[in-house]
């Protein structure tokens, strides 16, 4: 009685096992012809670009990632260029992938940040509790009397997949060495202070403000914010003033005596330079030397 059980059980076992063996193979049969009939041929070139990209998925280019922009850049050369992590190097292995010729793009957009006010030169309403976010903060109308310049909270810092932006002292500083132009700081910045300019020398001169308020609002909220006093303007016409402050006109700057004394002249030492050398700007009061 206890064998023919068992036998009886083995045999029910062994059929099920036929039959799952049997839906199995079935299954793998069908996924396979599917995959051969619904299968998208890729363009070898395309995986070929995408092999010379960083493949970081960045978005600085303007598309979800990499693998977009091999697609986008095969059917229009014109995109050539617009990956800012792989730089020229990267556009020149692509150029040859598509036979084309590489042409001079110009000087690389580098971001520079429209602020120098660190804590001790920021004026407070109160001390933040909320949410550590620029975006949060931003929100509120009472966490810096400036409206304009840098939370401080890192939105930026974490944005950037390169570790090229810190907080320090309560400012956004950028580390050129690391900094790849991505644009994804400045894109994070909700007081759209973080500006990308054409960095056509290693160091450049930067207006480090971004408030629009009087001088005299400025002046009362921020020790080292720009007045709109016009004494850079005065130097050299590569400066002009809007909405009161100043502002450089990248496409005709170049360094020079006349936009070294409009540095030099400006009362809050708000005109500074920003790049992989550039020195430590010097307080408000203090006479910048040339080099």
């Amino acid at each position: 009685m206890i064998l023919g059980g068992i036998l009886e059980l083995w045999s029910s076992a062994w059929s099920a096992g036929v039959t799952m063996l049997g839906l199995g193979s079935g299954f793998a049969l069908v996924l396979l012809i599917a995959s051969k009939k619904l299968k998208v041929e890729v363009d070898p070139k395309v995986e070929q670009i995408h092999e010379a990209l960083p493949n970081l998925d960045c978005g600085a280019c303007g598309f979800a990632g990499c693998g977009q922009y091999a697609k986008a850049v095969l059917g229009d050369p014109e995109l050539l260029g617009k990956c800012a992590p792989g730089g020229p190097e990267t556009s020149a292995k692509i150029a040859n992938i598509l036979s084309l010729q590489v042409s001079d793009s110009g000087p690389q957009q580098r971001p520079i940040v429209r602020c120098r006010a660190r804590t001790d030169d920021k004026t407070l309403y109160a001390q933040y509790q909320g949410i550590q976010s620029c975006i949060a903060a931003n929100a509120l109308a009472n966490v810096q009397a400036c409206g304009f310049g840098c939370l401080g909270f890192g939105d930026c810092t974490r944005a950037c997949k390169f570790d090229a932006l810190h907080i320090v002292d309560g400012l956004a500083v950028v580390d050129y060495e690391k900094c790849t132009g991505c644009t994804a700081c400045s894109k994070a910045c909700p007081r759209n202070l973080i500006e990308m300019v054409p960095f056509g020398y290693e160091n450049m001169m930067i207006v480090a403000c971004n408030s629009k308020e009087s001088g005299k609002s400025t002046r009362s909220i921020c020790k080292v914010g720009c007045t709109g006093c016009g004494i850079c303007v005065k130097q050299t016409d590569v400066f002009s003033v809007e909405d009161n402050l100043a502002r450089i006109d990248y496409a005709r700057y170049e360094p020079n005596e006349q936009a070294e004394t409009a540095m030099n002249k400006c009362p809050t030492k708000v005109i500074i330079y920003r790049g992989k050398t550039a020195p430590e700007p010097e307080a408000a009061g203090q006479k910048t030397k040339t080099s």
